[in-house]
């Protein structure tokens, strides 16, 4: 009995909802028609954030592979500027510091407002 009681709620329920979607909304008078958005830049093109940092000079990478990742480091006159790492599976990201190559500490100062957190690509259209 049951069952039949529940099969019967959820017959109605979804009857309901389809009778409620099925009503065509009205559209207002005045509707402007949304711009049409540019095609998204690949990933080659998506620029890092300037550092200000001389591009004249050549970093020094210092490249170490472990069992999940790869991790580069990017140091200009000793002083750690960028990290990228590439997990075995899925995107690489970045680690920046904002301040340059300067020597500060490469994750930033907690109490600044300049702290640099990895960042995902979640989803791509």
């Amino acid at each position: 009995m049951r069952s039949v009681t529940i099969l019967l709620l959820l017959a109605s329920s979804i009857w309901a909802t389809s009778s409620v979607q099925a009503q065509p909304r009205p559209q207002p008078d005045d509707l402007v028609p949304l711009p049409e958005l540019p095609d998204p830049p690949s990933e080659e093109e998506i620029p890092l954030p300037d550092l200000g940092l001389d591009p004249s000079l050549e970093p020094e990478i210092t490249i170490r592979e472990g069992e999940d990742e790869t991790i580069e480091e990017y140091r200009i006159n000793g002083h750690l500027y960028m990290i990228k790492i590439t997990p075995r599976i899925g995107k690489p990201y970045y680690l920046l510091n904002r301040r340059g190559a300067v020597g500060g500490p490469h994750r930033g100062d907690i109490m600044d407002s300049d702290v640099s957190v990895p960042m995902w690509e979640i989803f791509r259209f």
